[in-house]
C-alpha cells in the first residue's frame, strides 16, 4: 500500500511543527516566546522607532521637531508598550508588499498614525529619521537579549544553582570513591563534588551577567553622514549615546552599518562554557547512575524500555546533555560568524540572528531536563560503601605521605610494590602498617584509616559552598 502523501495545510500546533522547541519541547521554552518570537522582534522595533522619534523631539536639536504634547506622546507610548499580535499581523501584510521587515514597520507607524493623531501628521516623516534598518534591528536584539537574560536565563541559572547547593549540604559528609582515569582514587563525598560544579557554574553565570549588551544608531556606514547634512550643528554621536543609555544598553561609539556583535560572541561563549559545565555533570550524572552510586525513584506510570521492564533509564541527564550538544553548537556557530561581516555590511548576519533564541531554547529544554534528573536521584549508601571497601588500596597515598614526613625509605616504591595493579583489603594494608616504623600517634591514625574515612577537608569544602 502506498504512504498516504503529506498533507500541505497542516495547520501549525505542537504536533506540527517542524522544530522540537516549538513542538514536543513548547512547554519548557514557552517564556522565550515574550522575547525571541517574531512577534517580540518586530514589537522591539516599533519600541526603537517610536522612543526615537520621541527623543528627537524631547531634544529640540530639529526645529520641525518640536516637543509633542502630553497626548501625543501618551497615544505613542501607549503603542510602544501595548503593540499587539493583531498589530504584528498588520506589519506582516505590509511586509509582503515591501519585501522590507523594518520599512514595513516604518509604513505601519505612519499608517497608525496618519489619521488618529493630528499633532502627528505633519511629522511623520520623523519616523525612521536618519536611520539605517541596522540602526533599529540592532538595538532590538539587544533589548531581547537583555531583556531574555533577565527574565529566563538568569532565573533558571539560579534555580540550578540553588538545587545543587542543597544537594552539596545535604551530601556533604557523604564519602565516595573517585575515580581518576577512569580508575580507583583517592576518595571525595559526593557533596564535594557537587560543590564542584557549583563553583565552577558560579563564575560562568557571572561572566554571562557581567556581558555589557551594546547599541549604535549612527547611520548608513556609522559616520552620522545624513545626520550632519540635515542639521549640522547637532552633536549626533553624543545624541546617540543618550538615547542608546536610555534604554538600558550600553553604547557603541565604533560601528560600520552594524553593530559589529562582538558582545553577542562574548555573552555566547560564556552561555556555551556555562552549558559545558554541565555538560560535565549531566555525564558523570549517568555514570554515577550506571555504578549504581544513585537510585532513581520510580515514577508511577513510566516506562524505562519498551521491552525490558526492569529499566529505571537516566532519561533526564541524557535529554540534557542532548539539548545542551544542540545549544553549544548554535551559540559556537552563532559567536564565531556573527563578528564577521564583508566590509561595512553584507546580509548574512540577519538570517543568522533570528536564532538566537533557539540557541536559548535548547539550553532551556536542558536546564529543565536537568533539574528534573536532579530531583529524581537519591544517593544509594550500600554501594558507596562496598566500593569503598573494595578499594583499600586508595590508602596507599596518606601511608607513603606518612612515611615520606618521618624519613621511611622508598616509599612510594614500597607502597607501589605493595598495590599497584592488585586489590589490597582491609585485613593486608594494616597488617603493611604494623610493619613500619613510625611514632605511635602517626600509626594510630594509619590504622584507624579507612577509604570511607580518607575525605580530607571534603565536607567542610561541600558545607562552605
Amino acid at each position: 500500500m502506498p504512504p498516504t502523501p503529506p498533507s500541505s495545510d497542516l495547520a501549525l500546533s505542537s504536533l506540527t511543527a517542524v522544530t522540537p522547541v516549538d513542538g514536543r519541547y513548547a512547554d519548557k521554552c514557552v517564556a522565550l516566546r515574550e522575547h525571541f518570537s517574531e512577534y517580540a522582534l518586530i514589537k522591539r522595533r516599533v519600541e526603537v522607532e517610536i522612543y526615537w522619534l520621541l527623543h528627537l523631539a524631547d531634544e529640540g536639536v530639529i526645529e520641525q521637531l518640536p516637543p509633542f504634547d502630553a497626548a501625543t506622546r501618551a497615544a505613542l507610548e501607549a503603542l510602544a508598550k501595548d503593540f499587539t499580535v493583531e498589530q504584528a499581523e498588520r506589519v506582516k501584510a505590509i511586509e509582503k508588499t515591501t519585501n522590507h521587515d523594518v520599512k514595513a514597520v516604518e509604513y505601519f507607524l505612519k499608517e497608525t498614525f496618519k489619521s488618529a493623531d493630528a499633532a502627528l501628521t505633519s511629522r511623520l516623516e520623523f519616523f525612521h529619521f536618519a536611520c539605517t534598518s541596522e540602526d533599529i534591528n540592532n538595538l532590538s536584539y539587544a533589548l531581547m537579549l537583555a531583556e531574555a537574560r533577565k527574565a529566563c536565563v538568569m532565573p533558571a541559572i539560579a534555580q540550578i544553582e540553588k538545587k545543587l547547593v542543597s544537594m552539596a549540604h545535604e551530601l556533604a559528609e557523604v564519602p565516595m570513591l573517585s575515580h581518576t582515569h577512569g580508575q580507583p582514587a583517592t576518595p571525595t563525598t559526593v557533596g564535594k563534588e557537587l560543590a564542584n560544579v557549583v563553583h565552577r557554574l558560579r563564575t560562568q553565570s557571572a561572566a554571562i551577567e557581567a556581558v555589557p549588551i551594546l547599541g549604535k544608531i549612527a547611520g548608513a556606514t556609522g559616520s552620522y553622514q545624513a545626520h550632519v547634512v540635515a542639521c549640522p550643528n547637532v552633536d549626533w554621536p553624543k545624541l546617540a549615546q543618550k538615547f542608546v543609555t536610555s534604554l538600558g544598553l550600553s553604547w557603541n561609539p565604533y560601528v560600520t552599518q552594524i553593530e559589529p556583535h562582538d558582545f553577542v560572541a562574548e555573552l555566547f561563549h560564556a552561555c556555551e562554557r556555562y552549558n559545558t559545565v554541565l555538560l560535565d555533570l549531566a555525564k558523570d550524572m549517568w555514570g554515577y547512575i550506571s555504578k549504581g552510586y544513585f537510585k532513581q525513584r520510580v515514577v508511577a506510570g513510566e516506562v524505562g524500555s519498551s521491552t525490558m521492564p526492569h529499566k529505571v533509564n537516566p532519561i533526564d541527564f541524557e535529554n540534557a546533555e542532548g539539548n545542551m550538544g544542540i545549544a553549544n553548537a548554535l551559540f559556537g556557530h552563532l559567536a564565531t560568524k556573527l563578528p564577521i561581516s564583508r566590509w561595512q555590511r553584507d546580509l548574512t548576519d540577519s538570517t543568522a540572528m533570528r536564532n538566537l533564541g533557539v540557541a536559548f531554547a535548547h539550553s532551556m529544554i536542558a536546564y529543565s531536563a536537568l533539574l528534573k534528573g536532579l530531583g529524581k536521584v537519591e544517593i544509594n549508601p550500600t554501594m558507596l560503601a562496598a566500593e569503598l571497601d573494595s578499594n583499600w588500596e586508595v590508602l596507599a597515598e596518606p601511608i607513603q605521605t606518612v612515611m615520606r614526613m618521618y624519613g621511611v625509605e622508598n616509599p612510594y616504591e614500597k607502597l607501589k610494590e605493595l598495590t599497584r595493579g592488585r586489590r589490597v583489603d582491609a585485613e593486608g594494608m594494616r597488617s603493611f602498617v604494623e610493619t613500619l616504623e613510625l611514632p605511635a600517634d602517626a600509626k594510630a591514625r594509619l590504622m584507624a584509616l579507612t577509604p570511607g574515612s580518607y575525605i580530607g577537608e571534603a565536607a567542610k569544602l561541600a558545607k562552605a559552598i
